[in-house]
């Protein structure tokens, strides 16, 4: 119970002050005259001017409320190193201890650990909300046990009491650190690429270990690593060179050395993104016709390709009487084309070429060796190839993926994906891209205009991903040593782009077949692929066989577990896992193997393994608080008035705050108002009938 003084003055209090000081100068005047009364005066005026003011005796009931403190535990990845685990949990039974034997001290106990979309430790963030729950009037101290790597310092809340820090780690730690100063989002297939490393040393390295020069392996999607012996402490370019499109995941690693604090920063991925510098397409026309066009648009809207059109105007055996002086100016470079510059073109397009002469046999041999190497070449066959000049006849027979019956089937009819073509990349999903309007031949079958003429094939040798009526191949897909060939039985894919019968997805169907053919990795029949969304893997695993699918994922930390996949579309079988862990995950089936970078391979939170003071303790001083070393004992907790330092040797102190809770409150009036006008009335008596003297 506490008692005060209040008032409820009937007037302001500048009139009051007023009154008051207009009855001082009176009361001096009285005494300066000589009056005897003068004093009863004045006791008169402050019995007047107290009941303007109407003094209370305030009586409050209050019940003293607990300090609190908070403790902010880091379990940050780089809290789980070098026997920091344990330093932490017994740094956290002592705070405990030491608290809960404090009169009136309460603990409030916050975790942190890694934050989200590798933005290191939060610890300044997990603290601002823990005091934002407290009212700041009971707050104590606060105390942080981490190894002093702390990523939002710039976000520490306004302490109203200390803060201390308990460092983990040991003081002759030390560590290296693989840097990738610059590296390229994309490079050019085939042409090296430039990457900028440093290998940096961090904490008391030993002599035997200061500056020697270690090995760097580099590996690209899990293969092969290639190792170099490379210096520490100075910038080193590394010359790469991609071999395939689309993403390349890679690999650089240090050594570990004996005795290093961690291995998790001698880890760096990249993941590089292989284009081509210009894609090279070389299409030859056997004679001009209405789906010429339709090749010719689709090549050359793309601006990376550059196209070389070949077409043939006027056969030998032509006679027209035009002297030949005047049929061109310029002799088309044929030998340079296909013998000398052959293995400069990515893809090589027969549209309706007939043999007549024009190419020797010999450089359609060249062209076969171009495929075998490494090469591509589509066919797409009118009448031509079911006659004798077909080119079924020459030596590129020996790689096609069908032979030519010599029957040529007219009329109209709808080609139709087949179901191989369904889990097909070349193929799924090709009825989503039909135009609106279109025209569907049977029940189930896609919205698509009508074909009026195919050439019959047989013994196909490939993958038959669309069918012309009965069940006949249409497009054959074919892999040929290093190349691919493909092969489509109709020249009638032009009346789709001229919207006959609503058209069709000419240009998606071509597109698909020219990319697969230059092996652009997202359509690949066999492939493993993987995407980051948050903390999900999705897993994908393409396939043209069925049966179920599983794959060994190994997590950045080694563990391994064995996924099911569900087919989610023909063809395509997929999972969602959790991925916690920021690092590399490689993933297998036996068949194919991936890795898959999550966040950086080394985390914000391993880019200075070493544990310091030095940024902790910057916004610690200013409170009265600091830092202890773990390593150096376990410390006690006192209580320190505010203002005096609150860490010593081998200690650390909060400040009490005396709060309380006021439970009730009574008013009470010192005088009536009309006692104090009494009293008041009684003293002006009193000093006239002393001046009166009577």
């Amino acid at each position: 119970m506490t008692g005060q003084i209040v008032f409820d003055p009937l007037l302001s209090w500048p009139l009051i002050w007023a009154g008051a000081a207009i009855a001082a100068v009176m009361i001096a005047f009285a005494a300066w005259r000589g009056l005897s009364g003068w004093w009863l005066r004045a006791l008169a005026a402050l019995a007047i001017l107290g009941a303007i003011a109407q003094p209370s005796l305030q009586r409050e009931e209050r019940r003293a409320l607990s300090d609190i403190v908070i403790l902010v535990v880091d379990e940050s990845a780089s809290q789980g190193i070098a026997g920091r685990p344990d330093q932490t949990a017994d740094a956290v039974a002592r705070v405990e201890a030491e608290v809960a034997a404090l009169p009136a001290t309460e603990l409030r106990t916050v975790t942190v650990g890694d934050g989200e979309e590798d933005a290191g430790t939060l610890a300044m963030t997990a603290l601002a909300q823990a005091l934002a729950e407290e009212p700041r009037a009971r707050v104590a101290g606060a105390i942080l046990v981490s190894d002093g790597q702390v990523h939002d310092l710039e976000l520490t809340p306004d302490l109203p009491a200390p803060l201390n820090l308990l460092l983990t780690g040991r003081a002759a730690d030390w560590d290296r650190r693989l840097l990738v100063r610059t590296a390229p989002a994309f490079g050019i297939i085939g042409e090296p690429l430039e990457l900028t490393l440093n290998v940096e040393e961090q904490g008391a390295l030993p002599a035997r270990e200061a500056g020697r020069p270690v090995t760097l392996s580099i590996a690209v999607d899990g293969g092969p690593a290639e190792t170099h012996t490379v210096p520490v402490g100075r910038d080193l370019d590394i010359s790469l060179v991609l071999d395939h499109g689309g993403q390349n995941v890679v690999q650089l690693m240090l050594e570990t050395a004996e005795g290093e604090l961690t291995d998790r920063n001698n880890v760096a991925v990249l993941q590089i993104n292989g284009v081509r510098d210009r894609l090279r397409v070389l299409l030859v026309s056997g004679e001009p016709y209405a789906g010429e066009r339709t090749w010719r648009n689709l090549l050359k809207s793309d601006s990376a390709v550059d196209l070389v059109h070949f077409t043939i105007l006027r056969p030998p055996d032509k006679q027209d009487g035009v002297p030949v002086s005047e049929l061109s100016l310029i002799a088309f470079p044929t030998r340079e084309l296909f013998v000398e510059k052959i293995e400069e073109f990515d893809l090589i397009v027969f549209d309706r070429y007939r043999l007549r002469g024009i190419l020797p046999a010999a450089y359609l041999e060249n062209i076969r060796n171009y495929v075998e190497g490494g090469g591509a070449v589509l066919v797409s066959a009118g009448p031509d190839f079911a006659s004798v000049e077909s080119l079924y006849h020459s030596p590129l027979g020996d790689i096609l993926p069908a032979r030519p019956t010599a029957r040529i089937v007219d009329g109209g009819f709808q080609p139709l994906v087949s179901e191989l073509g369904q889990r097909h990349p070349v193929t799924e999903g090709l009825e989503t891209f039909a135009p609106e309007g279109g025209v569907a031949g049977r029940i189930g079958a896609p919205e698509w205009g009508r074909w009026m003429r195919f050439v019959e094939l047989t013994d196909p040798d490939g993958e038959v991903v669309m069918e012309a009526p009965g069940n006949q191949p249409l497009v054959v897909l074919k892999r040929v040593g290093e190349g691919r060939v493909a092969l489509v039985g109709s020249d009638q894919a032009w009346l789709w782009s001229r919207g006959f019968e609503g058209g069709g997805p000419q240009l998606e169907l071509l597109r698909r077949l020219a990319h697969w053919l230059m092996k652009e990795p997202e359509l690949e029949e066999e492939a493993l692929t993987a995407v980051a969304n948050g903390g999900e893997l999705t897993i994908t695993r393409r396939s043209l066989s069925e049966g179920a699918r599983e794959v060994t994922v190994t997590a950045p930390d080694g563990t391994e577990s064995v996924v099911q996949l569900t087919e989610a579309a023909p063809g395509r079988y997929e999972a969602r896992i959790a991925a916690p862990d920021i690092g590399l995950y490689r993933m297998t089936d036996g068949e194919l193997d991936r890795v898959m970078a999550l966040g950086p391979a080394a985390p914000r939170e391993f880019e200075n393994a070493i544990a310091s003071s030095d940024a902790v303790g910057a916004v610690a001083e200013p409170t009265g608080g600091g830092a202890l070393r773990l390593e150096d004992g376990l410390p006690d907790i006192r209580a320190v008035r505010e203002g005096r330092p609150a860490i010593g040797r081998g200690w650390i102190g909060i400040t009490p705050r005396n709060a309380y809770k006021t439970l009730d409150i009574r008013i009470v009036p010192l005088m009536p108002a009309w006692l104090f006008v009494l009293l008041a009335t009684a003293l002006v008596l009193t000093a006239w009938l002393r001046e009166g003297r009577r």
